[in-house]
């Protein structure tokens, strides 16, 4: 027994993903294949992926904003869990990257519930907000360059309804941000966000030690 999150080794992590992922073949090709790229690591882990399509659930949310998207490993967990009249509105700035999202979405049939907007994200964001999309949105992602996490946490509390949720990624940053020696620009950007969500008393905080560190804001 303990008071504290195990430290998973990399067998008790196959196990864990051994008794508990049920991932889709879309997703699990997915997944394969960036297993080799050179940019793979950031993809966010299956379990984490898994664990945000089943919060999405038991929301029953239909409206979901995702800000950055990569190769579209998240968007594509997301969308396979919402009803058909879901939408996700997908913030991304490269279309190589998104390429391989587009290929799996439209593999899984769920091209259809993303609205991929390459854009800067807060263009994006900005756009939503003054076309009175204020409090409409039920679930946000947050996971893209770090330099505006504040930013986007911001524009998403704005977008989120009361109720809703803001997922915020990488908030652990692989350890760093315990260790104090590391006055690293990101790492120190990371620290400050978590600061100040944690004062934050416009929202109910979780912070989940899943993957790289998963902040769970509901709004109040």
């Amino acid at each position: 027994m303990s008071n504290q999150t195990l430290n998973l080794t990399e067998s008790l992590h196959r196990y864990l993903l051994a008794v508990s992922l049920r991932e889709s073949e879309e997703l699990r090709q997915l997944r394969q294949e960036m297993a080799t790229h050179a940019m793979g690591q950031m993809q966010i882990a299956p379990e984490q992926g898994q664990f945000m399509a089943w919060l999405l659930q038991l929301m029953g949310a239909t409206r979901v904003l995702e800000i950055g998207v990569f190769t579209g490993y998240s968007s594509l967990w997301m969308a396979s869990v919402l009803p058909e009249n879901g939408r996700i509105i997908a913030c991304d700035v490269s279309e190589e990257y998104t390429a391989i999202a587009r290929k799996y979405w439209l593999l899984a049939n769920v091209n259809h519930k993303i609205d991929l907007r390459i854009a800067p994200a807060l263009d994006t964001l900005d756009a939503l907000l003054a076309n009175g999309q204020a409090n409409t949105i039920d679930f946000a992602f947050i996971d893209a360059d770090k330099s505006n996490y504040q930013n986007y946490y911001e524009r998403s509390l704005q977008l989120v309804r009361p109720g809703g949720v803001i997922a915020i990624d990488n908030v652990l940053w692989s350890g760093r941000v315990a260790d104090s020696a590391d006055m690293q620009k990101r790492t120190e950007t990371i620290r400050a966000l978590n600061q100040s969500l944690h004062a934050d008393d416009r929202v109910h905080l979780s912070v989940l030690p899943i993957a790289d560190g998963l902040s769970l804001a509901l709004k109040r």
